[in-house]
């Protein structure tokens, strides 16, 4: 983490210290000389050290190509310098005017991007099995975004100007936003202050109608004359708090969904504590997903229920359905599954996190006990996206003193939960590392043999094209592991943006796009495939779902004149309690 100080004389050295090496062309020309040798094999010492440590290695031809490449490109950069001409660069990291008003920022600029070009072809170069290689990618990257000058008040024009334009006033901001994070343990994404759950967020009105251990189970209230019969379950992740579904009133998932005629439930998970260290992927099945079933139909009277899963509640409510199935029961009438995987063979970026040796380490530190602290979850998931997550904070909070703007999504997102340890570790190595939920009979779970084939009910998938958590064709690849005899109840949408951007995409701003394919005689059984024949909608894709619920939600009839029945009786309005419990 970047420390503003008082003066930037004092800060100077010691930020520009490892950045100096990493701008300037004749440095990386020392590095990258090859030494003279009839077979070459000294070449690239220090790269060549450490790909060997991880069974990497690089060709002679790639290393000689991409060092010449390399001198051409630093020679004219430097031939421009000489000359006075400014470099042109196109990152919206440096589009403000402050980077191009002198040479020497431009200069450290144009330098950066060409050493992090550099670096970015060499770890591409890299001969390795695709895991490592990704690794490899992954790690480079990190550096590379690290090192930008944007990071660094020595060499950010724009945190200089702003110091200047404030006498020292947005240093003396940023170091007290710095320290204030630095108690809460993490960076500030947005004005907290701005939100409290239950009064501005999660505040679709509802009741709390059954709590055990794990969850309570929200009844929402019915906003229209008549609804459908049969009931809408969301099941969200349990990694997250229920209310990205139901931020403020625009943009609540929910609340459209109640305006739409649904009777819904929401299963709002506990943020555990030491109480529930020992808990398992059976319970939040068990004790979760079918104890919540079995809720929302004795409430409601109705043997079938739309069941909905948002990422890994997706995950958990389809292996509910197939633990139901496995005891002969089928109380779907419908599965609704948005960026979840069920297919675990590509997890994208996450795959770099997950090998023998991390699960290993998981297993040993939690398997019999303990938490897996909401903290390190975020952590890991800020830096997926380090440029966006991380240092866009870093500059705007520290270095130039800024308060983050009050944003829901991102408040959100800073409202972390813990992970009981047993089922983390389960989670990992089950699916994750081994990727035997989608083998019919590989896993046990809740007593029973999983065969997700044998749900039998129609089935709405969703990916976001642009998701690096739940890839869009990891997504699509349920689509053959659902209904495999039936092949035509499955559907398919993809929508724009990314993991969370994409689902909450309001039907009331029409905003972006997405796409479907109708299909024709034959069912498209790849990504490609599906991809090649579907048609791109402006908008929404929240009606296009709204649909599939009609057709699957029964007759209309009078909505209930009051929440939960005798057996499950009313407990507090919505929110509730447990989503308001905070892991830090």
């Amino acid at each position: 983490m970047n420390t503003p100080d008082a003066t930037p004389q004092m800060l100077a050295a010691p930020w520009m210290a490892p950045f100096a090496q990493f701008t300037d062309p004749s440095a990386w020309q020392s590095w990258m000389k090859l030494p003279d040798g009839a077979d070459g094999s000294a070449a690239f010492a220090p790269v060549a050290k450490m790909l060997g440590d991880i069974g990497a290695g690089l060709s002679q031809g790639k290393l000689e190509a991409l060092r010449n490449d390399y001198l051409q490109k630093a020679m004219k950069l430097w031939q421009d310098l000489v000359t006075g001409k400014l470099p042109s660069f196109s990152d919206r990291r440096f589009s403000a005017p402050e980077w191009t008003a002198n040479a020497m920022s431009a200069y450290s600029v144009a330098s950066y991007l060409l050493n992090s070009e550099f670096l970015m072809a060499l770890a591409e170069a890299v001969e390795a099995p695709p895991r490592d290689k990704q690794k490899i990618r992954f790690a480079v990257q990190q550096i590379v975004d690290a090192m930008s000058p944007a990071n660094f008040l020595a060499t950010n024009p724009e945190a200089q100007q702003k110091m200047i334009e404030t006498k020292g006033e947005s240093l003396t901001k940023g170091l007290q936003n710095m320290l204030a994070d630095l108690q809460k343990g993490r960076i500030s994404q947005s004005d907290e202050s701005a939100f409290e759950v239950g009064r501005n967020v999660g505040m679709t009105p509802g009741t709390v109608v059954f709590e055990n251990h794990l969850f309570q189970l929200i009844q929402y209230t019915p906003a229209t004359p008549t609804v459908h019969e049969v009931p809408l379950l969301m099941v969200p992740p349990c990694i997250n708090k229920y209310y990205i579904l139901d931020l403020q009133p625009e943009n609540s998932l929910v609340r459209y969904l109640v305006e739409q005629g649904n009777t819904v439930f929401m299963l709002s998970w506990r943020n555990p504590d030491q109480s529930l260290a020992g808990t398992t992927w059976d319970d939040y099945v068990e004790q979760g997903a079918i104890r919540a079933l079995d809720a929302t139909r004795a409430i409601t009277g109705q043997d079938k229920v739309n069941v909905f899963g948002f990422c890994v509640g997706g995950t958990i409510a389809a292996t509910a359905l197939a633990v139901l199935a496995a005891r002969g029961q089928k109380p779907a009438a419908s599965l609704s599954l948005f960026t979840t995987l069920l297919d675990f063979s590509d997890t994208g970026v996450l795959d770099v996190f997950v090998d023998e040796t991390q699960v290993k380490l998981r297993e040993q530190q939690l398997s019999r006990g303990g938490l897996m602290p909401g903290r390190d979850l975020a952590t890991t998931f800020s830096a997926l996206r380090p440029n966006d997550l991380v240092w866009n904070y870093v500059q705007q909070n520290y270095l130039k003193g800024k308060t983050p703007p009050a944003f829901d999504l991102l408040y959100w997102n800073a409202d972390s939960t813990n992970l009981p340890g047993p089922m983390y570790c389960w989670y990992l190595r089950n699916t994750y590392l081994e990727d035997k939920l989608k083998v019919p009979g590989a896993l046990t779970v809740a007593g029973v043999k999983v065969d997700l084939g044998a749900i039998d009910c129609p089935t709405f998938l969703y990916g976001s094209k642009e998701d690096h958590i739940v890839p869009w064709e990891a997504a699509f690849a349920s689509m053959g592991l659902l209904n495999p005899k039936k092949p035509k109840n499955n559907r398919f949408v993809l929508g724009a943006s990314g993991h969370i951007a994409g689902v909450i995409n309001p039907a009331s701003k029409n905003k972006r796009s997405y796409w479907v394919n109708e299909g024709g005689k034959t069912r498209p059984k790849t990504p490609a495939d599906w991809m090649g024949g579907a048609v791109e909608k402006k908008g929404s894709w929240w009606p296009e779902w709204a649909k599939f619920l009609v057709e699957h939600g029964g007759k209309e009839v009078a909505p209930p004149a009051q929440p939960g029945n005798a057996q499950y009786p009313a407990i507090e309005p919505a929110p509730g309690r447990y989503v308001k419990a905070r892991a830090d």
